[in-house]
């Protein structure tokens, strides 16, 4: 099922305000100034939609409870279109009139403004986890999701735990996200005693997996893991689930929200999926995190009618690590809120960050928990379960 993408533009260029004035800490009643960058049309609408919804309740929570330091928050929305050059033009209209930008949740698009965002020096929150955003480290970009080598890293984590040591991968070699991921796992592989054969490249454009299939079915490969995003990954698991390979299909997070379990239907039941430890909020125990969680939860749900996705919950954590970044700055000098966020600790529905000079993604694998498709629900493993309720109350 597909977002109304359409009414969700117009509605965002409503809200979109051109600002005027500096981009220095103006002070006083000066609104402040932040510009976001978003798929809304194109092959990552439906990631960008929920994004955006979430950016959009997020400012509005803060300008309703009166702003930051009295300051009201001025949103100006931009689609990218799910295209990189796209992004580049979105980044010149914004960059003059902006204190800080929240960037594209498709990863090439945002891989090419960054070269811009290191020149103008803008803070830049990321929607996206590819890590050449952070590695090495860009001093004006924060990343908000855990990054594809930290996704990597916590499925080698619970492939060593549940006894699978050969692990056949497919990856969208298009895709900086997917293209990190499994090189992620090329990297961390041997240190938990898992070999990774055979090893299958797709497009983005691809609709037919029998090729991938018929190589795993003839592999001795003990799982497939899947790195991809949108339509692919659907058309994969409804291939995958009458293909007749008795497998674990492993997705990550990209998959971890009803956009995907509405169109994969029933053949996505029994999938497991790597995902953001908000979206499985339900299972935690109360503390520090559940209550972030919850927060966004009821809120988004109240107002969208479905609990909010994974890219949701990476929208709304962003506007909430850029507020407390402005606050601690004492307004919105773009160096002081660099400064801020290297330096900032906060609990979000995605997790505790813990950004620094040397870390600008901020996740751990503490933060991304394992479930299987139940009911058409994301069920915690029992691998995950037992961390959820030793880290709830963080």
């Amino acid at each position: 099922m597909r977002n109304p993408v359409p009414l969700l533009a117009t509605l965002t260029l409503t809200i979109a305000v051109a600002g005027c004035g500096s981009t220095g800490d103006s002070g006083g009643d000066e609104p402040i100034r932040i510009g976001q960058i978003v798929s809304l049309t194109g092959n990552y609408s439906p990631l960008g939609s929920e994004n955006q919804k979430s950016v959009a309740l997020a400012v509005d929570r803060i300008n309703t409870a009166g702003g930051i330091g009295g300051r009201r928050i001025e949103l100006t929305v931009r689609d990218d279109k799910s295209a990189p050059d796209q992004a580049v033009l979105a980044f010149n209209e914004l960059k003059g009139d902006s204190d800080a930008i929240i960037g594209s949740p498709f990863s090439n698009s945002a891989l090419a403004v960054i070269p811009l965002v290191d020149r103008e020096e803008i803070p830049y929150i990321s929607l996206t986890p590819a890590d050449e955003q952070v590695d090495p480290v860009h001093p004006w970009v924060f990343v908000v999701p855990a990054t594809s080598a930290t996704y990597a890293q916590a499925t080698l984590e619970y492939l060593k735990v549940t006894g699978i040591s050969r692990l056949a991968v497919a990856y969208d070699g298009r895709s900086s996200y997917a293209a990190a991921g499994f090189k992620g796992l090329q990297t961390r592989s041997g240190g938990y005693g898992v070999s990774l054969a055979p090893t299958e490249e797709f497009q983005t454009s691809a609709t037919e997996f029998g090729a991938v299939f018929t190589h795993v079915r003839s592999s001795d490969a003990q799982a497939l893991m899947v790195w991809a995003t949108g339509p692919p990954a659907v058309a994969l698991t409804k291939q995958y689930s009458t293909a007749g390979l008795d497998l674990p299909l492993i997705l990550t997070g990209a998959q971890a929200s009803k956009l995907f379990l509405d169109p994969a239907g029933p053949a996505a039941e029994g999938v497991t999926i790597a995902h953001s430890i908000g979206v499985a909020g339900a299972a935690l125990p109360a503390g520090e995190l559940k209550t972030a969680v919850d927060e966004l939860t009821t809120a988004f749900t109240q107002a969208h009618g479905y609990p909010p996705p994974q890219f949701a919950q990476d929208g709304w954590s962003g506007v909430k690590l850029l507020a407390a970044a402005v606050e601690k700055a004492g307004g919105t000098d773009r160096a002081k809120v660099r400064d801020a966020l290297e330096g900032l600790t906060l609990t979000t529905p995605n997790g505790v960050y813990r950004y620094s000079a040397t870390d600008h993604s901020g996740l751990t694998t503490d933060f991304i928990a394992i479930s299987t498709v139940r009911g058409g629900a994301f069920v915690p493993t029992g691998y995950s379960a037992a961390r959820l309720a030793s880290i709830g109350g963080r």
